[in-house]
């Protein structure tokens, strides 16, 4: 402690969001916009968040974010589908994360509108940084890499290749 400068105060702001034990609730809010959810809860300890979630996307096609193959003949969403996330924050509200997505993707072949469910353990990692209104509500904008097998579906004759990677940007807003 330096006997000149009184740096208790902010200290005190720095902490005041970084509560070493806390729930926090949220959601990707833009599924709403599409006709779905998302909603998970997290308990933070300390640096460590672990989360559990479940997302349901609506109309958004989620083909769009994949790289190398992804298909414009196909539409792909997200149905009902569990994850859960850990998290480790490595400057202040900057947290790095890994998870597990459990989805259940429907694949639609757009020409023929046919449907077909494809089942897909997804795992990568995340960025995203925290920032609060307030004392308790917060934004999270971040960033996910998802891998995941190779995996197809014929659909009489054309066949889907689920892409291994999808990047995809989103946004959070959460109550802790």
């Amino acid at each position: 402690s330096c006997p000149w400068v009184d740096v208790s105060a902010q200290e005190k702001v720095n902490q005041a969001n970084t509560p070493a034990q806390a729930w926090e609730v949220e959601s990707l809010f833009p599924m709403f916009i599409t006709g779905g959810f998302h909603i998970a809860v997290g308990y933070r300890y300390h640096e460590f968040r672990v989360r559990a979630s479940v997302i349901h996307g609506g109309s958004y096609n989620a083909e769009k974010a994949g790289i190398h193959n992804s298909s414009g003949e196909f539409n792909r969403h997200y149905k009902t589908s569990p994850g859960i996330f850990l998290g480790y924050y490595v400057w202040k509200k900057l947290e790095l994360y890994t998870y597990f997505e459990f989805h259940t993707f429907e694949i639609e072949q757009k020409k023929t509108g046919m449907k077909k469910d494809l089942f897909s353990v997804d795992y990568g990692g995340g960025i995203g940084y925290q920032f609060f209104v307030g004392k308790h509500l917060y934004l999270q904008p971040a960033f996910h890499v998802y891998y995941r097998k190779s995996k197809g579906l014929d659909f009489q004759g054309a066949t889907y290749k689920i892409p291994n990677v999808d990047l995809s940007p989103v946004i959070r807003i959460g109550y802790r």
